[in-house]
């Protein structure tokens, strides 16, 4: 559920915990994770170990009781550890901290796609395994990233333009690379979607969001795509918020940092706002009213709340949106948020 935060306890260094915080220890002072188990271990039962940030050099040791945090630190802190390649390790009492949390613009949030009623929203839990997972994020990062404000984006088969929110289908870039072969076959063999198995999808955008990077509420363009979005979550969490206005909404002008589609002013309070936690490796399915009439929206946050749990979002999540280029304008049902109906 994210990489977890811990800070030093309010009653400071004499306060114990389980939880320790070490310095000048971890990989990028070529100690891996087990090496500092191992000889962490040799004080009491560990928990796990854990990066603090990204720098590779402070790490949180977590056992279970407190005594067995307390004798390894009257062992190791602040002494050579010939086990640790003899680095002088500096280590703290620390407690979990999950930060802020915004609770101003709370809605309720739901772990299935049922519950939140909104017709042709499908969410698929655990839709690939943990390495299919890791297999994933290694192929995109072997390749080019774009950068964009505040995150990073991969396109494939057609790219998409912000600039002009929609796909220019003359500049075809290829078929989709193979190692998204298996999620197409997936979608297409998936029996509780009936209308699956017709759908030739040819574009695709990876998007790499790093913490408290979210995604402003917008509908994708009906002329760019046809009616089934499907999007494959990676890596870390996120809640992903859905709003009906009570009329379509339209803002002209967009930025590089937002995602496909219309987008819609935050003044606008004439909405209904549902929301939805997407766990990693879990796909979610736009289809009909879900995708040509709610605004959907992933709030600019680093930690959510999921029923009366706190969910630190992870260090980064990475989201493969498969659609299908629409050649003609679109005709669906719904003319008062269709760009082509306009």
């Amino acid at each position: 559920m994210g990489l977890p935060r811990f800070t030093c306890p309010k009653g400071g260094d004499g306060e114990s915990s389980p939880h320790l915080y070490v310095a000048n220890c971890g990989p990028a002072v070529g100690l891996p994770y087990e090496t500092i188990a191992s000889v962490f271990g040799t004080y009491g039962e560990v928990k796990g170990v854990c990066a603090t940030d990204e720098s590779g050099t402070r790490v949180i040791v977590s056992y279970h009781d407190k005594n067995s945090a307390q004798a390894a630190m009257k062992a190791l802190n602040r002494r050579p550890c010939s086990s640790l390649g003899g680095r002088l390790l500096h280590i703290q009492y620390s407690v979990q901290s999950l930060g802020k949390v915004n609770n101003t613009d709370a809605v309720p949030v739901s772990t299935s796609a049922s519950d939140l009623d909104i017709p042709g929203l499908y969410l698929m839990h655990d839709f690939v395994t943990a390495q299919e997972e890791q297999e994933l994020l290694a192929a995109v990062d072997d390749r080019p990233w774009q950068h964009l404000a505040k995150r990073r984006v991969q396109h494939y088969g057609y790219e998409f333009r912000y600039d002009i929110r929609n796909v220019n289908t003359k500049h075809y870039l290829g078929e989709l690379p193979s190692f998204v072969s298996p999620i197409l076959e997936r979608i297409r063999s998936f029996q509780t979607l009936d209308h699956a198995a017709d759908i030739s999808l040819d574009q695709l955008t990876v998007n790499e969001y790093p913490p408290g990077v979210g995604l402003s509420p917008h509908i994708d363009t009906h002329s760019a795509f046809e009616g089934s979005i499907f999007s494959l979550s990676l890596a870390g969490p996120c809640i992903m918020e859905f709003r009906k206005y009570a009329t379509a909404v339209w803002q002209e002008k967009t930025t590089s940092s937002s995602d496909v589609g219309e987008q819609t002013s935050e003044k606008n309070s004439s909405f209904i706002r549902k929301a939805i936690y997407l766990p990693p490796r879990s796909m979610l399915l736009l289809s009909g009213e879900a995708r040509y009439v709610w605004h959907h929206y992933i709030p600019h946050h680093k930690v959510d709340k999921v029923n009366d749990s706190l969910i630190r979002r992870g260090s980064r999540r990475v989201s493969f949106t498969l659609r299908k280029v629409r050649k003609g304008p679109c005709q669906c049902e719904f003319p008062q948020y269709c760009d082509s109906q306009r």
